[in-house]
């Protein structure tokens, strides 16, 4: 795994700052990484240092993140908290809605390897002109015309 792949926090100065529960995944694009975090679960091994209850230590760095993980027992593996000044819904499936209200999410840091939002991204992808798999656009896998782009 190339750890470099995986951007830096918007502002190391914030990371430990972000309220612990937040959304869960979805809004299928991303715009800000704003800390990593490693869930540990004492029920698995970790440390108890909340009566029993799983905690999340933050970092600035990927590479911090999944060092920590690794060496931690109980933990998961590093999560991505990001920020989404906007993002789409889908309430049923095949149906979007664009939203401009801003929102953080902890995401698996695998879906930064889908391209960072764009003020085109979200109207390109509603648009009627859009190839019919937009979505593999959204996700890093094809380019804007639709062409699937050839993995490394």
């Amino acid at each position: 795994m190339n750890i470099d792949r995986y951007p830096d926090v918007v502002d190391a100065n914030l990371v430990g700052t972000y309220p612990a529960v937040t959304k869960s995944g979805g809004g299928y694009v991303w715009d800000d990484v704003l800390e990593y975090r490693v869930w540990c679960h004492p029920e698995r091994g970790a440390d108890d240092l909340e009566e029993g209850s799983d905690y999340y230590f933050p970092f600035a760095t990927y590479a911090e993140a999944v060092a920590f993980s690794e060496n931690t027992q109980g933990a998961e593996e590093p999560l991505a908290l990001i920020r989404q000044v906007e993002h789409l819904e889908e309430p049923k499936p095949g149906e979007y809605v664009h939203c401009k209200d801003e929102r953080i999410t902890e995401w698996p840091v695998e879906f930064l390897h889908r391209p960072r939002r764009t003020p085109n991204t979200i109207p390109d992808f509603l648009s009627p002109n859009a190839p019919k798999n937009r979505l593999d656009v959204l996700r890093g896998m094809a380019d804007q015309s639709g062409k699937l782009l050839h993995s490394e």
